[in-house]
């Protein structure tokens, strides 16, 4: 064969594996809403930058007749490329082939590019669009999957993980973006479940559709499994853009640092009167941060899920950091179940890639009640202190108005080797509220006084001397738990000051094989 023969087909040979399962299962796709596993590299990388491995890979299957059925790349497309200049590594899988269906080939694909991610210290994309194992291919396919989360496992905290799902995500195939750091899914077009509605039906007598029963809002909003919930593919695959964007190549990197003409001492006079005269009336964290951050940009986590605590990223004169905050727009901004785990999880996240923390406190305790007694907010609620406990990154903590109970301890408070603690002069540290504490300290005196006038102009004059002595900062300040009280129009100007300070710290926790969090 003439060089020119060869080369053609090599050509040939490209031009049907970019075809997939065929234009009319292509044509398919595109009238569920959805793009194609190349479209979305291509949408996801810089352009002209994808570099494919492995397009030539066909299944070894000899079973069921699919012998007589073989395509080029096997239903998933891998390779690395560039965000933003930065090398990532990707996988993309194509529903067009064997509706996606998982072979011990397209494993072995999905493994080469996570080994050579953790070789070279690259972040991870995986979009997901699988119908599952392939059946016909029996315990090989499962045998694929228990090799990918291997991976996933050993590349946990060493590099980023990001999975997007775009299509059905079932069965075994949900545990590989479950074991990854962030799970962006699409309205509409994406689901995940361990059992499909048919299992449900046959074994609890449930009637529920894949988008009830896992669509991209049960996940974003009850479950807590997903991170992002997108209006549409564009809108997840630019939301992974973003994302990358704050986040380290791997754990021996710094975050990346962007320029900043947004000035360091930059004042904004309305946080000064932010904070509600009346410790009970609620506001908005999010002001407060959008109001610190560079630009204004803050990039919220799971802003669906726990809504009583928010998690994020921000940059602060071009440094990527992460941010937790309570939200007393939402339960007051009590700690709960659901909104422990999201921040431990989180905090750890930025742990593991050195990325700075920033907590901003407003908490008035944990959630009390039989439910989550009975759920397990004690160990659920010792995650978030054990995460901060064993974070070695720069923290900051600015606390802005309620820092009552255990909640103060647990939200990086200095004894969790926080760096560097302020405080709001509206701030409130104490055991518990004037009421309650009243209510434990002077039981006894008020059951004692008869007159109702007299009992209760007797327990608000034993408040008002409570909140004298707690309803502020200074106390704290008093014995060096707050390293200073700050005026609130200088938060930008401290907080960034603060990281400044701490970026050669220093911490080591003791040598161990692994931790034992209270899981």
């Amino acid at each position: 064969m003439a060089i020119e023969d060869k080369i053609k087909l090599l050509l040939d040979k490209r031009e049907q594996a970019k075809l997939g399962g065929g234009q009319k299962r292509i044509d398919a796709q595109h009238r569920k809403g959805k793009l194609t596993a190349r479209e979305r590299i291509e949408l996801l990388l810089d352009d002209g930058s994808f570099e494919e491995f492995d397009m030539f890979v066909t299944h070894n299957c000899h079973d069921f007749g699919l012998e007589k059925e073989s395509y080029l790349s096997d239903g998933v497309v891998t390779g690395f490329g560039t965000i933003d200049g930065r090398l990532v590594y990707v996988f993309s899988q194509d529903f067009t082939v064997f509706g996606g269906s998982l072979s011990e080939a397209y494993a072995q694909k999905i493994c080469k590019v996570l080994d050579k991610a953790m070789k070279v210290g690259a972040p991870v994309i995986g979009i997901n669009d699988s119908g599952g194992a392939r059946i016909q291919e029996g315990v090989q396919s499962l045998a694929g999957y228990a090799e990918i989360f291997q991976r996933n496992i050993l590349a946990s905290g060493v590099v980023p993980q990001i999975s997007a799902i775009f299509g059905p995500c079932a069965g075994g195939a949900v545990y590989s973006p479950a074991l990854t750091d962030f799970i962006v899914m699409s309205k509409k077009t994406s689901y995940m479940f361990v059992t499909g509605p048919k299992v449900v039906k046959t074994v609890t007598g449930e009637v529920v559709t894949d988008e009830e029963l896992g669509g991209a809002m049960v996940h974003g909003s009850k479950s807590g499994v997903t991170h992002f919930v997108a209006e549409d593919e564009k809108e997840g695959i630019s939301l992974i853009r973003k994302l990358i964007s704050y986040l380290p190549q791997n754990n021996l990197e710094d975050t990346p640092l962007m320029p900043c003409d947004d000035p360091i001492d930059r004042l904004d006079e309305s946080l000064n009167y932010f904070i509600p005269d009346n410790p009970n009336k609620p506001y908005d964290v999010k002001d407060v941060i959008h109001s610190i951050v560079d630009y204004g940009e803050f990039m919220e986590v799971a802003r669906h899920y726990a809504p009583n605590i928010v998690i994020g990223f921000g940059r602060f004169n071009g440094m990527s950091v992460g941010i937790v905050a309570n939200q007393p727009n939402y339960l007051a901004g009590v700690l709960d179940i659901n909104s422990s785990r999201k921040a431990a999880r989180f905090v750890r996240f930025c742990d593991a890639f050195n990325i700075p923390l920033l907590t901003l406190v407003d908490v008035p305790g944990f959630l009390p009640g039989t439910a989550q007694e009975y759920g397990g907010i004690i160990i659920h609620g010792a995650k978030l202190l054990y995460a901060y406990g064993e974070a070695t990154v720069p923290k900051v903590t600015v606390i802005l108005r309620k820092a009552y109970g255990g909640a103060y301890d647990v939200m990086s408070s200095k004894h969790l080797r926080g760096d560097i603690n302020y405080a709001w002069p509206t701030a409130e540290i104490a055991v518990m509220g004037p009421k309650g504490a009243i209510e434990v300290l002077q039981n006894k005196k008020i059951a004692e006084i008869e007159n109702e006038a007299e009992r209760l102009s007797y327990i608000q004059n034993a408040e008002q001397e409570y909140k004298d002595k707690f309803a502020n900062p200074y106390n704290a300040a008093k014995y060096g738990y707050i390293d200073d009280v700050i005026e609130p129009r200088n938060t930008r100007f401290r907080v960034i000051r603060a990281f400044q300070s701490l970026s050669t710290k220093k911490d080591v926790n003791p040598a161990k094989k692994h931790d034992n969090l209270p899981l």
